[in-house]
């Protein structure tokens, strides 16, 4: 497991998962993001790597890291180097979006 699902393992390790109260964080969060997790048999080792495979496919992981990185500072260095790292994925995506579009527009005037 990595650094930001251990993390959100251990906070709900330490919320109440059974009985008829609900945690609020746990409510909101399902609310939130739709993500619900049975404990079934009292295996709640189980039902936190189910939670774990179902952060990572609805996002939920990148947005905990996302928002972890929010509140640390970031040198300006690196911020030249992310805005030339977005810079670059930005011109090769509309580079092969050109590209494609050619091949496109080809292949639709030589069907005609």
């Amino acid at each position: 497991m990595n650094s930001v699902a251990k993390n959100v393992c251990n906070i709900f390790r330490n919320l109440n998962f059974g009985g008829n109260n609900p945690s609020p964080l746990l409510s909101s969060l399902q609310q939130w993001r739709g993500i619900k997790v049975r404990v079934r048999g009292g295996n709640v080792e189980q039902a936190l790597q189910i939670m774990q495979r179902k952060m990572t496919s609805t996002g939920m992981e990148r947005l905990l890291k996302r928002q972890g990185q929010q509140t640390t500072h970031i040198k300006n260095s690196e911020k030249k180097v992310l805005a030339r790292k977005n810079l670059d994925r930005r011109l090769k995506s509309q580079d092969l979006a050109r590209k494609l579009n050619f091949i496109l527009l080809k292949k639709i005037r030589s069907s005609d």
